[in-house]
């Protein structure tokens, strides 16, 4: 192949492109860089600031004492536990009701696409949804985290959008062979929809990771709290003195410590970082199938 050469204009072009796409990646990338380094910084020492690339004086301090609250790791189970079971039933159930309504000949097939299209819009309020929750006794119980999120309308719409693209004809073979719709769905069009299914469980573990708005209004059992509920908790009960001083943290019992050095903001980030990185740590398996999951609305020859 004959290499065109480049004259001004596009070495110019191509130098605004590629500028402008490092003006991005730092703006998009550095914020996260920042909350870590600062989080690993001594506190007193950070409200000095004049900290950007490394921390200026290390210390694990931060978070000894996110760590110390006893409630923290019933927080990460809890966490765990949701997100694991939550993003598995999620996404079978979900698969489910998608591929049902990729059949022509389903009945009511219109009334339950215009339930999920409604349900995109609109909401019956969260007073209504708090009763609807105690009626179907799920409030203070380990299923509200799971349950009321089951089935997410976008969800079924991304998953019906991908499972029409599967070949009829492969379908259509595989009811000739006597294949049921379970062993359809399981057997083929499951091992075909991989990256549509690891889109929507990359979207679902997120939202359930997260989540702290209903492990705030929907249960006072501590044991069921989440450890985006216990971080945003902690930041707001420890106390701090003008200049860093001693600090007091309630984990489940009281638990005074010595002088200490944190802030609010080393604190905060350092609750940041624990939060993102498991996120982060998981993303990068999930990528390739989440690259080809997003391109469900492009142009096809």
């Amino acid at each position: 192949m004959v290499r065109r050469k480049m004259g001004l204009e596009d070495i110019f072009v191509d130098g605004l492109v590629y500028s402008v796409l490092l003006v991005l990646c730092v703006a998009t990338i550095y914020p996260f860089y920042y909350s870590l380094i600062i989080s690993f910084n001594e506190g007193i020492d950070a409200t000095k600031g004049a900290i950007y690339l490394a921390p200026r004086k290390f210390s694990l301090e931060n978070y000894e004492v996110v760590f110390a609250n006893d409630q923290l790791m019933r927080g990460f189970i809890v966490t765990i536990a949701r997100t694991i079971i939550g993003t598995i039933v999620s996404v079978f159930c979900t698969g489910l009701f998608a591929y049902s309504l990729t059949y022509k000949n389903l009945y009511f097939k219109k009334f339950y696409m215009a339930v999920i299209i409604v349900s995109m819009y609109f909401s019956g309020g969260l007073i209504p949804f708090f009763f609807l929750l105690k009626s179907l006794y799920l409030i203070n119980t380990f299923w509200v985290y799971i349950i009321p999120g089951l089935i997410g309308s976008f969800n079924v719409l991304l998953m019906m959008s991908f499972f029409r693209e599967i070949p009829e004809s492969l379908i259509e073979s595989a009811r000739i062979d006597g294949a049921a719709h379970l062993r359809i769905f399981y057997k083929l069009v499951l091992p075909l929809s991989a990256p549509i299914f690891a889109t929507i469980a990359l979207f679902t573990a997120v939202g359930h990771w997260n989540s702290w708005f209903d492990a705030a209004y929907y249960t006072s059992d501590k044991s069921l709290k989440t450890i985006s509920f216990w971080l945003m908790d902690l930041n707001n009960k420890v106390n701090f003195t003008s200049g860093g001083g001693s600090g007091q943290m309630d984990g489940g019992r009281s638990a005074t410590y010595a002088t200490y050095s944190y802030t609010a903001q080393t604190i905060r980030m350092a609750a940041m970082v624990i939060v993102i990185v498991p996120i982060v740590c998981v993303y990068p398996f999930l990528q390739k199938y989440f690259v080809k999951g997003i391109m469900l609305g492009s142009v096809k020859e």
